[in-house]
């Protein structure tokens, strides 16, 4: 029998398929593998656990998303919204295509942290891609850029800002019945354009202080 090369592509899409069918993790690692014919080692070699492989699923969307923009033209001299846009609209489209298997991996239970856990493989990602925009660059120029804006830049107020707006247009889109989820897009047109607009304002400072006071306090407890 010739021998099968066992990618990390084909591990997620085999355990997709079989999550899809049955609604619940294979009994364990062995049965998973012997089922499809690869070795545990060869699992081994990407995850050490279904856990693990669960919560790569939405950051490996994310690498798919950021490989198909950066080869849009002109993308490196684009706007920052305009980046964050064509993100989102990308990534989304992404989650789309696999929206079963999201709804089976943080959809069951909105309510369970568990779940949850899952999207916080992405977040790092996601911040350096917030922070590779450069967005205080884009206010320098006007009247309003300030000191204070990039300090709060520099302490990753900014990359809160947006983690927090990314999770909640993922619970929009969750929970979006819209033909062809047009208002997931609608949502993220309208409110990446007021963040960018909220971000040309004075009270910036406290905002982001009682966001990331809000975060510690509920969110990572």
């Amino acid at each position: 029998m010739e021998k099968i090369n066992v990618t990390q592509e084909m591990i997620l899409d085999l355990y997709s398929k079989y999550v899809l069918r049955n609604n619940k993790k294979p009994l364990n690692v062995f049965t998973f593998c012997d089922d499809n014919q690869i070795s545990e080692s060869e699992f081994y070699v990407f995850y050490a656990n279904f856990d693990q492989l669960e919560a790569d699923y939405l950051k490996f969307f994310l690498d798919q998303t950021m490989m198909l923009i950066s080869r849009e033209e002109n993308f490196s001299t684009q706007h920052p919204k305009t980046k964050l846009l064509s993100f989102h609209f990308t990534f989304f489209e992404q989650m789309t295509l696999n929206r079963s298997l999201i709804m089976y991996l943080i959809g069951r239970d909105k309510n369970n942290m568990q779940n949850m856990k899952k999207l916080w493989s992405l977040k790092k990602e996601f911040q350096m891609f917030i922070k590779s925009l450069d967005i205080n660059e884009s206010f320098m120029s006007t009247e309003t850029g300030s000191i204070a804006r990039l300090e709060n830049l520099r302490n990753k107020g900014i990359e809160e800002l947006f983690w927090g707006h990314f999770l909640t247009t993922l619970k929009f889109w969750m929970e979006d019945t819209s033909s062809n989820f047009e208002k997931t897009d609608i949502f993220i047109e309208k409110s990446v354009d007021t963040s960018f607009e909220f971000l040309d304002v004075k009270p910036l400072k406290k905002l982001l202080d009682l966001g990331k006071f809000i975060f510690n306090e509920k969110v990572k407890k």
